[in-house]
């Protein structure tokens, strides 16, 4: 555990230059988003005693946990728990992997967090996010588990056994939850309170940075990924942060019966806006951009077409990826 600076306190910190100069690119409608993602902790989740104070018993997804002492050695099998526990100081003892990937804390918290370099290199790896290894985790000890229900091959017997080896904080782990499973975690960390302010702090920082932003301008949300594209809507975790800044989104990706669409080459319109914010899973940025549409969307002809770092946009949510999601927009937006 350490004494870092956390990510939601580097984000209130920070402060937008400029404003935007945009013309309208295209006639697409646009829409302010209204907030969609939950801000609170959900009714009957969590607990009511103080922060610092143990034993605590929390309540959580899949049941509840007794704490009995401030854990010290954590393992998280996503990386938007891993996210979470970095900015509030911690550092896991051992995290699940990406699919497909060895490491199991990707870039954008290693450059986030340099201050636990060194913490975060001892990191054991404890398998995949949806296989993670349970006797890998029982050797490290932990005396906390941040586990979730969804994106597991077998979430119920997974957390039976996890929870054989530590008390075990289940949660959602999806975009649309992060801000609820960031307040769970702090609650089994004796932290909820404080992360509750710091989340307060960050929402009415991110509505003050968009005021010098132009909100008129649509935003467009792509994804490229396994030979598919995916256009992002309200429910989605890099949305979140476009509502906190009260940015304009395409009538187009306001659809609320999931997180994201798919969209094909011959349909990449969909995705155009006055500005498009994309990312590549594979890094072969060239198979978007070589569509033949691409040239043709009014973002890209006008140089409002940003690609992105694909993990904290599409692929984790905690705070720190909502601080490189905020600075990516505003930086781009007041150029």
């Amino acid at each position: 555990m350490g004494g870092a600076l956390s990510a939601l306190d580097a984000l209130c910190a920070c402060s937008s230059s400029g404003g935007a100069s945009t013309d309208a690119a295209g006639t697409a409608s646009s829409e302010q988003p209204a907030a969609t993602v939950p801000t609170q902790m959900e009714e009957g989740m969590g607990l009511d005693a103080a922060d610092g104070v143990f034993p605590r018993a929390v309540i959580r997804y899949q049941g509840e946990s007794m704490i009995n002492a401030a854990p010290t050695n954590v393992v998280v099998i996503g990386t938007g728990q891993a996210d979470a526990l970095l900015a509030l100081g911690f550092c896991p003892i051992g995290a699940a992997a990406p699919s497909g990937a060895e490491d199991p804390i990707t870039q954008y918290l290693k450059g986030a967090h340099p201050d636990q370099a060194g913490a975060i290199a001892t990191i054991t790896s404890v398998g995949s996010r949806n296989s993670p290894h349970t006797e890998a985790i029982g050797n490290l000890r932990p005396d906390l588990i941040a586990t979730n229900a969804s994106g597991k091959d077998d979430a119920d017997t997974l957390y039976r056994s996890l929870t054989r080896i530590a008390p075990t904080v289940s949660m959602h782990s999806t975009g649309q939850y992060w801000r609820t499973d960031f307040l769970l975690l702090a609650d089994a960390l004796g932290k909820r309170e404080e992360t509750q302010r710091m989340l307060d702090a960050s929402t009415a920082e991110a509505a003050r940075r968009g005021t010098a932003l132009e909100r008129t301008a649509t935003i467009s949300l792509l994804r490229s990924g396994q030979d598919k594209l995916h256009i992002f809507g309200p429910l989605s975790f890099a949305d979140s942060v476009v509502a906190d800044l009260g940015l304009a989104r395409l009538k187009a990706q306001q659809f609320t019966d999931g997180v994201s669409q798919d969209i094909s080459a011959e349909t990449l319109d969909q995705a155009d806006g006055d500005w498009l914010f994309y990312g590549v899973q594979s890094r072969d940025t060239a198979g978007l951009t070589g569509e033949k549409l691409w040239p043709s969307l009014s973002a890209v002809a006008a140089g409002r077409a940003v690609e992105v770092d694909h993990d904290p946009f599409f692929l984790n949510a905690g705070p720190t990826a909502a601080r490189v999601v905020m600075d990516t927009l505003t930086s781009a937006l007041s150029a």
